[in-house]
C-alpha cells in the first residue's frame, strides 16, 4: 500500500494557469532545454512546444489545431531560439493570412490560458494524475466545451487499469454541464472534515428532465452553496455541498474511481 500511495503522489501534477500577467514566466523567454514536461505554471511552454515539433509532430498538430478552434484568428506557433542567446526561447505566433510574428505578450489572457491547458492535456507524456484548479477562468463559453472534450480524451483507461486521471476543481456551471453526474464529486466541509460525494444519475433523473447539472448546482440542489458546517450532513447524502464541485476522471469511458 505505501508503494502505491508513493507512486500515485509522485505522478501528480497540479496545473494552475491563473497568472498570465505581464510578469508571468509563460510570456517571457526561458531556457530551451527544460522541455521534458509542462511546468505547473507553463513557464516552459515555448521550450516544450519546440521539442514536440521535432519529436512528436502529430501531437504538435493536435495542439495547434485545437487552439485554432478556440481562437480562429490563430495560425501557428513560431518556435526558435533567440538570436542573441541560443540557450533561450520565447513563444511567438502568427495569425491567419499574415507572416508577421507576434509575441506571447500580445495574446489575451484567455487565449494564452487555453493554449497552456491544451498543451498540458495533449503533451506526449503527461503525468499519471493531473489536477486543474478552476481552468474556466477567462475562457470563452465555446472554449469550455472544447476543454471538456480535452479532459475526456486525456483521461485514459485500459480494461481495469487506470492509466491516467484528470481531476478538475471548478466553479463554472457551464463547464459542469459538459459532464455526466457520475463524473462529478461534490466536496462538502462539515464539522471540520471534508466529505466527498459522487453524484448519481438515478437519484437526479427527475431533476435532469428539466434542468442541467449546472442549473441544479446554481439552485443548490447538488450542494455547493454556503452552509453552516456545524450542521451534520444527512445520512442519505442528499445535503448541501461545497463551493467547488470536483470532477475526478480516470478514463475517457465510463468506469471511474
Amino acid at each position: 500500500m505505501p508503494g502505491r500511495v508513493y507512486q500515485g503522489l509522485s505522478g501528480l501534477m497540479v496545473y494552475h494557469f491563473h497568472d498570465t500577467s505581464g510578469t508571468a514566466g509563460v510570456r517571457h523567454p526561458g531556457a530551451i532545454n527544460v522541455s521534458d514536461y509542462l511546468y505547473p505554471d507553463a513557464s516552459n511552454l515555448a521550450a516544450l512546444l519546440n521539442r514536440i515539433t521535432y519529436t512528436n509532430p502529430d501531437q504538435y498538430a493536435k495542439i495547434r489545431d485545437v487552439v485554432r478552434l478556440a481562437a480562429p484568428f490563430f495560425d501557428d506557433f513560431q518556435l526558435h531560439p533567440i538570436r542573441l542567446n541560443r540557450d533561450l526561447i520565447q513563444l511567438e505566433w502568427t495569425q491567419k493570412d499574415s507572416d508577421y510574428p507576434f509575441l506571447a505578450s500580445q495574446l489575451s489572457d484567455g487565449t494564452l490560458r487555453f493554449i497552456c491547458l491544451a498543451t498540458a492535456l495533449l503533451q506526449p507524456s503527461p503525468p499519471a494524475t493531473m489536477l486543474f484548479d478552476e481552468p474556466e477562468l477567462g475562457l470563452h463559453p465555446y472554449a469550455l466545451t472544447l476543454l471538456a472534450n480535452l479532459f475526456e480524451q486525456s483521461a485514459k483507461q485500459h480494461g481495469s487499469y487506470v492509466a491516467r486521471q484528470v481531476i478538475v476543481s471548478t466553479q463554472s456551471a457551464q463547464l459542469l454541464n459538459e459532464f455526466a453526474p457520475e463524473d462529478v464529486i461534490v466536496v462538502e466541509r462539515t464539522q471540520g472534515e471534508s466529505v466527498f460525494q459522487r453524484l448519481n444519475s438515478t437519484q437526479l433523473s427527475g431533476w435532469l428532465e428539466e434542468y442541467t447539472l449546472g442549473e441544479l448546482w446554481q439552485k443548490n440542489v447538488l450542494g455547493g452553496g454556503p452552509r453552516n458546517e456545524e450542521i451534520p450532513l444527512p445520512s442519505d447524502g442528499d445535503g448541501d455541498a461545497s463551493v467547488a464541485p470536483q470532477r475526478e476522471e480516470s478514463s475517457a469511458g465510463d468506469e471511474r474511481s
